[in-house]
């Protein structure tokens, strides 16, 4: 069974791992159609994840334009009783043609709440997550309302119990700081949680964004954890060597624009190194990289098999020696925040 950890200082409980959603919904719907799962091959996924203690779920309204909130709504509602799981959704993409169909002005946030419940089939969501910072990328084209604006809006959503707790998403560490500050001086909810991307071959967080956060006890639960597939072993030696659905599809040139670094693939053959010498696999090993480090919470894993699932709930009970770690470490070379060109 999963280890229970506590999400930041808030009194909230989730498990050592979080189950990211964005491949469940209608195939063929949204940006991941060409890789989406229907609800009845995603079932045995959730049943197999509750049965090995993982009870934290991730989702977007933007996932399938609504179709995954949909499918994880139906499915944690006929498995589980709604005491027993933690739920968090996102919102801010666009959802529609129509300025206010996303951003995070007043407007957008308290009707885009309401529609995640609504898809949900739920009175209330344990953790809203802003899914990028109110004037940030999935923001193109839309209103850039002030942070003030975004900030009352959020508390309003806790304080009308529509959500129990706040997280943050992949933005400039001076940016999240500026959110947080702004909460706490006119007495709104702060945020207990940052979903940024963080792995082996894009360590950029590790300069502000992953001390602020531990300084401040904000939780850590990172996005992309195995580099959507890199560090498990999907590609072999480059992008071009994709042998996945998803690494085949549209989503490829969304890997792209993410990994961009001359030493990718090099550490991740340093990933399977370490992983045939102590007999797990690269997946395995990635994660357990990453539980090393102590300001993680909980990453957000994504799996279409459960195998895939079996193996990641294995690689948390792995310790890595400090010699494995400083091998895979080795040779990362300082990359561009690829926040500075909007493509994170």
């Amino acid at each position: 069974m999963l280890e229970t950890m506590q999400l930041g200082r808030s009194g909230l409980g989730v498990s050592r791992l979080c189950l990211g959603t964005m491949n469940f919904g209608e195939p063929g719907r949204g940006h991941q159609g060409d890789w989406t799962l229907p609800i009845d091959e995603a079932r045995p996924i959730f049943k197999a994840a509750l049965d090995h203690g993982l009870f934290y779920f991730d989702c977007a309204d933007i996932y399938g334009l609504g179709a995954c909130e949909r499918v994880v709504g139906e499915l944690l509602r006929e498995l589980v009783p709604r005491d027993q799981y933690v739920l968090s959704t996102k919102i801010s993409g666009p959802m529609g043609s129509n300025i206010n169909q996303g951003g995070l002005s007043r407007k957008h946030v308290m009707e885009g709440v309401d529609a995640c419940l609504q898809r949900l089939g739920l009175d209330y969501l344990d953790q809203l997550i802003i899914h990028r910072h109110p004037h940030g990328r999935l923001h193109q084209g839309l209103t850039l309302p002030p942070i003030e604006e975004t900030m009352e809006a959020l508390h309003d959503v806790v304080k009308a119990g529509k959500a129990l707790y706040l997280g943050g998403s992949t933005m400039f560490a001076w940016q999240f700081a500026e959110l947080q500050m702004t909460a706490e001086r006119h007495g709104w909810t702060r945020f207990v949680s940052m979903q940024n991307h963080y792995n082996l071959i894009y360590r950029e967080e590790e300069r502000e964004m992953n001390p602020y956060c531990a300084s401040t006890g904000v939780a850590l639960t990172p996005w992309s954890p195995l580099a959507r597939g890199i560090l498990a072993g999907s590609y072999k030696g480059s992008l071009d060597g994709g042998r996945s659905a998803r690494s085949q599809g549209a989503d490829r040139k969304r890997t792209e624009g993410l990994y961009l670094g001359k030493m990718d693939f090099e550490i991740a053959v340093r990933v399977v190194e370490v992983a045939e010498k102590l007999g797990y696999t690269p997946a395995q090993i990635a994660i357990a990289w990453l539980l090393s480090k102590p300001e993680v919470t909980a990453p957000v894993v994504g799996v279409s098999k459960i195998s895939q699932l079996d193996q990641l709930v294995v690689a948390t009970k792995i310790t890595l020696e400090d010699d494995d770690i400083a091998y895979l470490e080795e040779l990362y070379k300082p990359l561009e925040n690829l926040l500075s060109f909007g493509s994170s």
